[in-house]
């Protein structure tokens, strides 16, 4: 799995999503406009675009789960948090979608 959180470097996405490995999971969680609001970072080129996060993963990985918003614990933030796996070539449907994982 490739761990990602409270950080964002827009070149190194593309290499991050393209490192997870067939059968392997995603899983990025970092801040997004609107949280210069309520704390740092404020800096909009380390502040995600409304489903900027979405779009660069569902290319190439197939999307579990998204959320874009307001979190108040464990600190007041905007963040977007995915999670994401690489289909392994030949999975079967009971592979695909398989929720015990």
């Amino acid at each position: 799995a490739v761990v990602v959180t409270n950080y964002l470097w827009r070149p190194l996405l593309p290499r991050i999503v393209e490192a997870v490995a067939p059968g392997g999971f995603l899983f990025y969680e970092t801040f997004a406009l609107g949280q210069a609001s309520v704390g740092k970072p404020s800096n909009p080129d380390f502040l995600l675009r409304p489903g900027e996060l979405l779009d660069a993963v569902r290319p190439v990985l197939r999307v579990l789960a998204f959320e874009d918003g307001f979190v108040q614990a464990p600190h007041p933030a905007y963040v977007q948090r995915i999670a994401a796996v690489r289909e392994a070539p030949n999975a079967s449907a009971a592979d695909r979608y398989n929720l015990s994982i």
